[in-house]
């Protein structure tokens, strides 16, 4: 300190320059906390961008599924059409090692035909 007092008057300035930055900074907060509209329109904002991750989100799951579903499907489809491929082939060769059965379906479905000719015919 100098005897004439300009240190202290220096040091008050300094404490004065400070307080009034720190005052500016405290009404400029309670400012933005009374500013109610602002605050709302800032809330939404945030719960809007919450929605759209949870969106995002839930559709990548649902794709997700889908496709994994879609290829489940898509393996037991080809099971079971190996599967029927392989019966059809099974009774294939069993007509073929065995008409007698089939050719006997076919000549009582020409009886029948011949027989219901033959009674239309007189009715006539």
């Amino acid at each position: 300190m100098t005897g004439n007092g300009s240190g202290d008057t220096e040091a008050l300035r300094e404490e004065i320059r400070r307080t009034r930055v720190e005052l500016g900074e405290t009404m400029e907060a309670l400012a933005a906390k009374a500013d109610v509209k602002a605050r709302l329109k800032e809330s939404a904002g945030q719960a809007k961008e919450r929605v759209r991750e949870q969106a995002a989100q839930t559709v990548a799951r649902v794709r997700g599924q889908a496709a994994a579903r879609a290829g489940a499907a898509r393996a037991q489809a080809q099971e079971k059409g190996e599967l029927v491929r392989a019966q059809a082939h099974e009774k294939g060769e069993l007509v073929r090692r065995n008409p007698v059965p089939w050719a006997a379906i076919a000549a009582g479905a020409v009886a029948t035909v011949v027989v219901l000719m033959i009674v239309r015919g007189r009715r006539r």
